[in-house]
C-alpha cells in the first residue's frame, strides 16, 4: 500500500484551504432549493436582524429571498461582517 503525501491531501483538501472556493459562495438566483422555505436557522437570525434593524419580519420568505433580506439587514445592523 502506498503512503499518501500529507502535504498534497492537505493542499487538495477544500475544507482546509484557505479559500475553499466558488463552491462556498453561491449566489441565491443559482441555488436549486432558493424555493423551498427559509430554514429554521434563517428564520431565527433574520427575526433577529429584524427586531434589531427596527423592520417587520416576514415569515413567508423562501431560502433565496431570506438569504438576500439577512445580507440587507447585516448591512444595516453592521451584523455579520
Amino acid at each position: 500500500m502506498a503512503k499518501s503525501d500529507a502535504s498534497t491531501d492537505h493542499a487538495d483538501n477544500p475544507k482546509t484551504a484557505a479559500e475553499p472556493g466558488s463552491n462556498t459562495i453561491k449566489d441565491p438566483d443559482d441555488w436549486t432549493t432558493g424555493d423551498e422555505k427559509m430554514t429554521g436557522a434563517q428564520a431565527s437570525y433574520l427575526k433577529t436582524l429584524s427586531e434589531e434593524a427596527g423592520e417587520a419580519f416576514d415569515p413567508d420568505l423562501n431560502k433565496a429571498d431570506a438569504s438576500r433580506r439577512i445580507d440587507e439587514l447585516q448591512a444595516k445592523t453592521g451584523r455579520g461582517r
